[in-house]
């Protein structure tokens, strides 16, 4: 970035970035807050609820487990069970009509959640890390029961952590949704990827992991399987991707040896923001290839962690710009020097 001198002081000129996948640009406004303790947020705290669905003795609240781990052999781990207020419904057919212009389908998938641990008071980034590791597995279990369903053409995981995030129970969990179309979002990644790949013959998500690797600025920590990096067109301060060295497209054909060191560079992350951003609340989604796709050598499943820590306003909607306060190096910077 470019510097300027405002009042005696030495700051980045703004920058429009655009993202190489999906071709999306992003405003870098370093006018604006930059550095962590410039944001307001909303830190996640205990809100004192007496009586929680999803701790241990309250099976009896939610709707039965579809999937359960027991490493004691009885008492349960980690539990997987439909949402007792669905999204989507597994019953009955797509039914796709058309009205002129206008389609519309039955509202056909699943909407599954997985509760982490028995304990209210842990979060995840406070688990074991076999717990951790635990989510990812049950996730792939899921995925390869649910695949097996021709209706549903993309299945996502996605935790919304703290109310400012959307998230409405305290406890620990994340979420599944088996879905009959591909998500537009994601469709523009696959889109973007196939195209680069279509010109250069390479995955474009192999080729940013290896212009940042030897770069640097925006590596947050890397090991054997995994690296973490602030993305280049970051669209909110602070998002952090999670992605494997090896090309995968598929999330559920990953091996065990990605599995555990995303389960470690995750919780290692979070751990991180935490640190940093003090307690934020955060969305995690992980992007995969459609499940009804064989391997694509153009698209490579990657996690997104999202703190919320500014508002989509007007100018947002209106032009599907984002303007992002903190440049990727800089919150890069903060998370590698943060102590855990």
């Amino acid at each position: 970035m470019s510097a300027a001198t405002v009042a005696g002081k030495v700051r980045s000129a703004p920058e429009i970035r655009r993202d190489p996948v999906t071709g999306r640009w992003v405003i870098i406004s370093t006018d604006r807050a930059r550095h962590p303790q410039d944001f307001i947020r909303e830190p996640v705290r205990p809100r004192g609820v007496t009586v929680c669905p999803f701790c241990a003795g309250n099976e009896d609240r939610t709707p039965p487990e579809i999937l359960s781990y027991r490493p004691n052999g009885h008492g349960w781990g980690l539990r997987v069970i439909s949402n007792k207020f669905p999204a989507l419904r597994v019953e009955g057919d797509l039914g796709r009509t058309g009205d002129g212009l206008y389609d519309r389908m039955n509202g056909i998938g699943a909407h599954e959640l997985i509760i982490e641990t028995p304990d209210h008071r842990l979060s995840l980034a406070e688990l074991g890390s076999k717990q951790v590791e635990d989510l990812f597995w049950a996730f792939r279990d899921r995925v390869l029961d649910l695949r097996r369903d021709s209706r549903i053409r993309y299945i996502l995981l996605f935790k919304n952590h703290g109310e400012a995030a959307g998230g409405m129970i305290e406890h620990t969990h994340s979420q599944l949704m088996g879905l009959p179309v591909v998500p537009i979002a994601v469709q523009e990644e696959l889109d973007g990827a196939r195209r680069h790949y279509e010109y250069k013959e390479r995955c474009i998500y192999c080729d940013v992991l290896r212009q940042d690797l030897e770069d640097g600025s925006r590596i947050v920590l890397e090991s054997d399987y995994v690296v973490a990096i602030q993305p280049y067109a970051a669209r909110f301060p602070f998002e952090t991707w999670l992605m494997p060295r090896a090309h995968v497209s598929h999330f559920e054909n990953s091996d065990a040896a990605v599995i555990a060191n995303m389960a470690w560079a995750l919780q290692t992350t979070v751990q991180r923001l935490e640190r940093v951003l003090e307690f934020p609340a955060y969305n995690m989604v992980l992007h995969s290839s459609p499940v009804q796709e064989a391997a694509l050598p153009w698209y490579h499943w990657h996690l997104e962690i999202i703190p919320r820590l500014t508002r989509v306003a007007g100018f947002e909607w209106g032009t599907g710009f984002h303007i992002n306060p903190t440049p990727p190096e800089e919150a890069a910077r903060f998370l590698r020097d943060a102590s855990i």
